[in-house]
């Protein structure tokens, strides 16, 4: 018999599997649609009789992906897309805790719905309550509008406040579901952990999650003002509208919309320091950096874990055809275009450290490295300092399994601990990306087991780990994610201190 839950928009029947109930494509808000697109989401409608939650509902709208091991399959693609899903021991009025997952993908890419994101193992080893979310992507979730065509038009975060419309509707719902609203942990990886950042500085998001993990994304990737109102005149440029008629606008067909938005990022991405599309300063919903709002305590109930893996930009790496043949010469530009004024002084910083380690310092060596710090590491590690000033539970870890896809050219990449953290090994595909075996086995249960029990308790430290001291600026304690799991104290530190240079100059 099919589990059925009561909501307040009507009745759900979803699919009892392992032990797990399971029921997918369930609204949270009215289909952005018509009128609605660009606006702020609005709440669901309700429904007579029992709605069928077995199926998946549509992804949002986007353009192909193309990296390869981490490109799944995203299903139907929709405007009408604000769609959640539940995993969940039982619905039966229990107290569990809830983990929202928001997935990433740049946020032009990526779904809910994509097998590597199944709750069911989690639901089932720990006794929570997992929820995936989608949210409108691209110029459908991040173009700003308002300064671009005037008061009264919303300023580019419609996909902040679809995650924000998901967790309401979680913070109202999940008690149907066997869930503690009081006890929420978010949790996103790459663009969905960049927006996890952006909440916990979001002031109207304050109180609808009590935990945060982070991986592989920070604030530093949300745009400013400006760059958010470029991007947008640029598309209303590429699309032939006058920023006066956004009637029009929201008549054009949506694969017009989503052929100019590839255009437009194509031609701004090697000119801008981010994402195209991303989170950004506004007037209404961020009016500050992340960083500033954190450093002032806009989050200092939450308890925070974040950290990176170690060789982010390799997964780029497979996109970018002459980082592999980099000489010295070519590294320096690269570097002095990204961080203008430090390019010298970083490579060297890095090739002295990484010698010492007896690591490699060839020039895409270093250029890898240097890239996945400056972009995700260093940023992750700023984040929990600035938290830690506030909240005693802030944890930090670093993830340096390496990939044996490519007979290892990827290293610990960028999305590698996806897999590991639920524990999605069974497509074959992603056997090869990762890894299996006893090794990998074990690290997948260190893993959840952490993300599990800081759900349970704000702290990650667990049996099979061992202890795990919280993260402060003298030792600066980082979990070690690897075969054999550890601490270690000021891991990486030369180059920590040299980005720090650079950060406060």
């Amino acid at each position: 018999m099919n589990p059925i839950v009561e909501t307040s928009y009507g009745k759900l029947a979803g699919v009892e599997r392992n032990g797990v109930c399971r029921f997918r494509g369930i609204p949270f808000a009215q289909p952005p649609i018509g009128g609605r697109r660009f606006q702020p989401p609005e709440p669901p409608q309700a429904w007579a009789g029992v709605r069928d939650a077995s199926a998946f509902g549509r992804s949002a709208l986007q353009n192909a992906s193309m990296l390869g091991p981490v490109a799944f399959d995203v299903g139907q693609t929709d405007e009408d897309c604000l769609y959640l899903n539940v995993w969940t021991p039982a619905g039966d009025g229990a107290r569990r805790p809830v983990m929202v997952w928001i997935h990433g993908g740049a946020f032009v890419l990526g779904s809910a719905s994509q097998k590597l994101y199944s709750g069911e193992q989690l639901a089932r080893r720990g006794d929570v309550v997992v929820v995936s979310i989608n949210y409108r992507l691209g110029s459908f979730g991040y173009l700003n509008l308002h300064d671009v065509c005037g008061d009264g038009v919303p300023g580019g975060n419609q996909g902040v406040l679809d995650q924000i419309a998901a967790l309401e509707w979680v913070r109202d719902e999940i008690a149907a579901f066997g869930g503690d609203p009081r006890n929420v942990t978010i949790f996103g990886e790459s663009a969905g952990s960049i927006s996890v950042a952006t909440l916990l500085g979001v002031p109207r998001a304050r109180g609808l999650f009590h935990r945060a993990i982070l991986q592989s994304g920070s604030a530093n990737l949300v745009a400013s003002r400006e760059q958010s109102a470029r991007v947008a005149d640029e598309l209303l440029r590429e699309l032939g509208v006058s920023a006066r008629d956004l009637a029009a606008l929201r008549q054009l067909p949506s694969q017009h919309i989503l052929d100019a938005q590839l255009k437009v990022s194509l031609r701004l991405q090697p000119q801008l320091r981010g994402l195209p599309f991303a989170p950004s300063i506004d007037e209404d919903v961020l009016p500050r950096s992340p960083f500033d709002a954190i450093r002032g305590g806009s989050a200092k109930d939450v308890s925070v874990l974040a950290g990176s893996n170690l060789d982010e930009m390799k997964l780029f790496g497979l996109m970018d055809s002459g980082a592999r043949s980099l000489d010295d010469a070519a590294l320096l530009k690269r570097c002095e275009r990204n961080s203008p004024g430090h390019a010298e002084r970083i490579i060297a910083t890095y090739r002295s450290a990484r010698a010492e380690r007896r690591a490699s310092i060839e020039p895409p060596e270093l250029w890898f490295a240097i890239e996945s710090d400056r972009t995700f590491r260093t940023p992750a590690m700023r984040l929990a300092e600035l938290q830690r000033t506030h909240q005693p539970n802030t944890y930090t870890y670093l993830f340096t399994w390496p990939s044996p896809f490519m007979e290892g050219l990827l290293g610990a990449c960028h999305a590698l601990e996806l897999p590991f953290v639920f524990g999605t090994f069974s497509d074959p595909m992603m056997g090869r990306f990762a890894g299996t075996g006893p090794a990998a086995d074990q690290l997948s249960e260190h893993i959840q087991e952490a993300w599990l029990t800081f759900a349970h308790s704000g702290r990650p430290g667990h049996l099979g780990l061992g202890d795990w001291p919280a993260y402060d600026s003298t030792r600066r304690a980082t979990m070690i994610l690897d075969a054999e799991c550890r601490i270690e104290h000021a891991p990486l530190e030369a180059e920590r201190q040299a980005w720090a240079a650079v950060t406060h100059s």
